[in-house]
């Protein structure tokens, strides 16, 4: 829609007497269901606002939050060469945090915000980063599957209506498809290899199956936002989607080297065409989300101690630039 298309809607709603607001809302509208993007300085709901900064800081929060478990391998990483994809892969989370804390402050809202939401538990990041990694296996079951599923969800974000977010998308989604890669190798290789190394692959599995899935949180019909997300085109597809997206992709790679899903109500469904799956385990999901999953506090509490490390930088960083000007 054209400004001037804009201003002739504006002119003859002045005339008829319509309320401004609801115009507002209405050209809004139109202009998503276009697809045309919304950007920082265009008009927009509040509550379109409010959904893009809790949606958008969850994420990078998951981000910066999800270096903790890996980082916590790099320094036992079987070999030179997995030292440096580790590696690489946690520096890659760090510039996903920045791309995302970068589009969430074009909202008005400040990275100190951010944080302080974070630290004082008024915001989430995604439940599966408050698990222990336990072997080097789970940086497969990570990579594997918990940036597998990222990917799932993410391909549909780099549509998202809010510009800054799905610009952003694109080159995240290009990183998190290594980072699945990397982790399908490393699974692949322990699967293919001794009987412990598969026994430890197989337990990574087990451990971080149900976790993944429940990463694209709730049923719809228990997921009182998901309604505004779609209509405002935020989300392009629902919880329960993308979930069985991931499913049909995930057990044919499972297959493939030889490893089993730990789900005996898996079953090929032929009039769907997907997967049917076993009952979510919804209790622990909760528990996770609301604090009391087994590494909550561990990753919260490092996180605060590396914000709180790491303020004699920020000081010298603003004094260098007040000293500059």
């Amino acid at each position: 829609m054209s400004e001037k298309t804009i201003d002739k809607k504006i002119d003859s709603a002045k005339k008829r007497k319509i309320n401004y607001a609801v115009l507002q809302e209405q050209i809004f509208q139109e202009k998503i269901d276009a697809e045309k993007k919304i950007e920082p300085k265009d008009w927009m709901p509040d509550g379109y606002r409010s959904h893009l900064i809790r949606q958008i800081s969850q994420h990078a929060h998951s981000e910066i939050i999800g270096m903790q478990p890996e980082g916590n391998w790099i320094t036992r990483a079987p070999s030179l060469r997995a030292k440096m994809i580790l590696l690489a892969k946690v520096q890659d989370e760090a510039g996903h945090g920045l791309y995302l804390y970068s589009a969430c402050e074009t909202l008005g809202v400040t990275r100190d915000e951010l944080n302080k939401q974070l630290h004082e538990g008024k915001a989430k990041y995604s439940s599966i980063f408050n698990y222990p990694t336990l072997s080097w296996a789970d940086m497969g079951a990570i990579g594997w599957l918990v940036d597998g599923a990222a990917i799932v969800n993410q391909v549909s974000l780099q549509k998202t209506s809010y510009g800054p977010y799905s610009r952003g998308m694109i080159k995240i989604c290009k990183e998190e498809s290594f980072h699945q890669r990397q982790g399908y190798e490393i699974m692949t290789e322990m699967a293919n290899g001794t009987k412990e190394q598969k026994e430890m692959a197989q337990d990574a599995l087990n451990r971080f199956w149900w976790p993944s899935i429940m990463m694209f949180g709730p049923h719809d019909s228990d997921s009182p936002r998901t309604g505004n997300a779609m209509k405002w085109k935020i989300k392009r597809k629902t919880n329960d989607e993308l979930r069985q997206n991931f499913i049909d992709k995930t057990v044919a790679q499972a297959d493939l080297i030889g490893l089993k899903i730990p789900d005996p109500d898996l079953k090929w469904n032929e009039e769907r065409g997907s997967y049917d799956f076993g009952e979510i385990d919804w209790d622990e999901f909760w528990n996770v989300v609301n604090g009391n999953g087994p590494c909550n506090e561990q990753r919260l509490n490092h996180h605060k101690k590396a914000h709180d490390d790491g303020e004699w930088v920020r000081d010298a960083v603003k004094a260098y630039a007040k000293k500059s000007a």
